[in-house]
């Protein structure tokens, strides 16, 4: 039974990530004292003698912004993973305000990379807005070496940095900004903003923890009216799902498409292209973190029903011709190539996306959009 134009709840949990990556690329490798946080590339290695740690950076808080699960997807295979996020972000009076959320923290831990709150001390102008915004190196390369000295988890990193540090840090980028805007010549958004935030999530990491939630909760309602190309979905049957995690993380995303057959649901997350034959590495790998989550799934409750659970990632576009999946026969797959007319390098990444679907025991469907 398919389900259409219904929307429901579902709850899952999650005891433990296990996860094999394949479509990562060769990152650059940088020396430790050559290494600027600003001017690397998004995802890269840093060495320090006999140490190497895998780096990724946002450039906003927000995780809808710039694609930082494919930066973080692409760190993945290596033992010592750090990421650098900014605590905020404003681009200015008439432009986006962003804040670090808890559940960011949440997913970071547990798929065990270290997170460094960082803030920025430096930026352009254009026009009414600033941009090209910069860390503070120096601390970077400081909370680099903490790390490499750090034996704990990344877990107790992640939650000790916001116990002792997160007040200071939002001081720092308040004081910041407050120069940016003189300096600059650009009117920012009200200081107060900050103050808010900071005096909300208090000292305590249960405050943040509630207070993100909420703001959590209230972007899933938004994105959960919020309907995918009609061509793009099979089913338009969309589900808030709240994955929670043996670390007492939750998660709030929105699936785009659910399908339940007596005691089974498929999560599917759909991924679609217009212009190309496929949708972007970005979408794509962004769309391969929410598959880490869905194919470590331990139990799903939909509507108060327990039902096992399949997650699937959906690739469409209105230029392909037919359908394949990661579970085809290596027959009609190279037949679905040729006749979509795929490039070597679009056959090489297809190829390994369905390695780490059948590795990791998800599902990968490519198919005309209507």
């Amino acid at each position: 039974m398919t389900l259409k134009h219904i929307k429901m709840q579902v709850t899952a949990k999650i005891t433990g990530i296990k996860y094999k990556v394949i479509c990562s690329p060769d990152l650059t490798k940088i020396e430790f004292t050559d290494f600027d946080i600003n001017e690397a590339p998004s995802s890269c290695i840093v060495t320090d003698n006999n140490h190497s740690y895998a780096i990724s950076k946002w450039v906003s808080p927000k995780r809808t912004r710039s694609y930082p699960y494919e930066r973080v997807y692409n760190t993945l295979n290596f033992s010592k993973k750090i990421t650098v996020i900014p605590i905020i972000k404003d681009e200015g009076a008439k432009g986006d305000q962003d804040f670090i959320q808890w559940d960011t923290v949440s997913l970071m831990s547990l798929l065990d990379i270290f997170v460094i709150f960082a803030f920025y001390n430096k930026a352009d102008k254009i026009g009414n807005k600033i941009t090209n915004q910069q860390f503070d190196n120096q601390y970077i390369l400081e909370k680099i070496k903490e790390i490499s000295q750090y034996h704990s988890s990344a877990l107790h990193w992640n939650l000790n940095e916001l116990n002792m540090n997160l007040h200071d840090l939002i001081d720092k980028s308040k004081n910041f900004y407050d120069k940016i805007e003189k300096e600059m010549n650009v009117k920012l958004h009200n200081p107060s903003g900050i103050e808010r935030f900071k005096n909300k999530i208090g000292k305590d990491v249960s405050l943040f923890i509630l207070f993100s939630r909420e703001k959590s909760e209230n972007a899933q309602a938004r994105e959960f009216i919020t309907i995918q190309p009609i061509e793009s979905l099979a089913t338009l049957t969309k589900a808030k799902i709240t994955i929670t995690n043996y670390l007492g993380g939750k998660y709030f995303f929105t699936v785009d498409e659910i399908d339940i057959a007596e005691d089974a649901i498929s999560l599917i997350e759909s991924k679609h292209s217009k212009n190309s034959i496929l949708p972007s590495k970005g979408d794509i790998k962004d769309g391969l973190l929410k598959m880490i989550l869905y194919s470590n799934i331990s139990e799903v409750d939909a509507n108060s029903k327990l039902l096992k659970s399949k997650a699937i990632l959906n690739l469409t576009s209105t230029k392909l011709e037919g359908i394949i999946g990661s579970e085809s026969p290596v027959k009609e797959i190279t037949e679905f190539f040729i006749s979509n007319k795929f490039s070597e390098t679009q056959i090489e990444f297809i190829e390994n996306l369905f390695k780490e679907a059948n590795e990791n025991q998800f599902t990968v469907i490519l198919k005309n959009a209507q």
